[in-house]
């Protein structure tokens, strides 16, 4: 039986997710303009956007449903 090797993120989910964004739209800005460049920028706002949920949903204010 195989063993799973465990990582430790250093990071924050949010912190990874941003990061990612950021590298993905310096990509998108050395593509030309068209559908692979889209597509690049969609995944883009997908990683702010899971970005900022997750910081949603660990924020204090959050209560659970009751």
């Amino acid at each position: 039986m195989r063993t799973r090797h465990r990582f430790k993120q250093v990071d924050t989910l949010e912190a990874r997710l941003a990061a990612e964004a950021e590298r993905l739209r310096e990509q998108a800005s050395l593509l030309p303009p068209g559908a692979a460049r889209e597509e690049v920028l969609r995944k883009a706002r997908q990683a702010e956007t899971g970005s900022q949920m997750s910081e949603w949903l660990r924020s204090p204010g959050l209560q659970p449903p009751s």
